[in-house]
């Protein structure tokens, strides 16, 4: 059954799956990121501890270092809230995206769902993290923090931009549905690679740095966003499955003139 409902009705739909969503994913990071944070977060204390005993820097520090304005815990219970609040902002633009899309497609409500949200992950989260992965603290020149932001976001651009790539030659070529997906899976692979070459490296990982904890850490962040996104794709296509076995079927007899 093709999706329907109104504008409002997906928006209040994608607000609720989105919620669900974040609150999943920060879940997952709780459990598991968030022990990966401790450790780097641990490596660079004991780094500023070395430098605070050093012969020259012992009187600057002699008050003490500045206390965070958010304790570890109140960081650690607050991802709730944010990611709970970024699921639904995600959501909703996921449920006006979806709005745009069952215009182009015969799929079923669920069915155009889940491919929405494979595609989303694709665009937001695969393509930018193999270009630029998600770093610990302690990783990371505080100086370059406006320039990495940028090509992170030049990333998702790229992202983007693959996956219209991907839709455009899927839909474009008339073939048997199998030839129109490896159609489509070759753009994305096509242009995602020449994003991948024109768009400059970034490497600011200290050769000392424990090469087990930044494997940890970036498993960690790409198991919290990608549960952000099938979450959000499953509780919208459950969701919408539900509306539609909810909403009576009314045939539609025409009305004599």
């Amino acid at each position: 059954m093709p999706l329907i409902g109104s504008l409002k009705t997906l928006l209040l739909r994608g607000l609720l799956a989105g919620l669900i969503a974040g609150l999943l994913a920060a879940t997952v990071g709780y459990f598991v990121g968030e022990p990966q944070v401790d450790a780097a977060i641990a490596i660079e204390e004991a780094g500023s501890a070395g430098h605070s005993h050093a012969p020259e820097a012992t009187e600057g520090h002699s008050h003490g270092e500045e206390e965070p304005l958010v304790s570890r815990s109140g960081q650690k219970a607050g991802q709730f809230l944010a990611l709970g609040l970024a699921g639904m902002a995600f959501g909703a633009l996921f449920a006006s995206a979806v709005n745009v899309a069952r215009r182009f497609t015969t799929l079923s409500g669920p069915r155009l769902s889940l491919t929405a949200a494979v595609l989303a992950w694709a665009a937001i989260v695969a393509v930018p993290f193999f270009k630029y992965p998600a770093n610990p603290p302690a990783v990371g020149d505080p100086e370059t923090i406006n320039e990495r932001t940028w090509l992170w976001v030049a990333a998702v651009v790229l992202g983007l931009l693959a996956v219209a790539a991907a839709v455009a030659a899927y839909r474009a070529l008339a073939a048997p549905d199998t030839l129109r997906l490896v159609a489509g899976v070759a753009a994305f692979v096509v242009v995602t690679t020449v994003g991948y070459v024109l768009l400059p490296g970034v490497n600011e990982v200290a050769d000392d740095f424990p090469a087990t904890l930044l494997w940890n850490f970036r498993v960690a962040s790409l198991a919290e966003t990608t549960t952000l996104w099938v979450a959000l794709g499953l509780a919208f296509a459950a969701l919408t499955e539900f509306a539609s076995r909810s909403t009576p079927v009314v045939d539609q007899v025409p009305t004599a003139g």
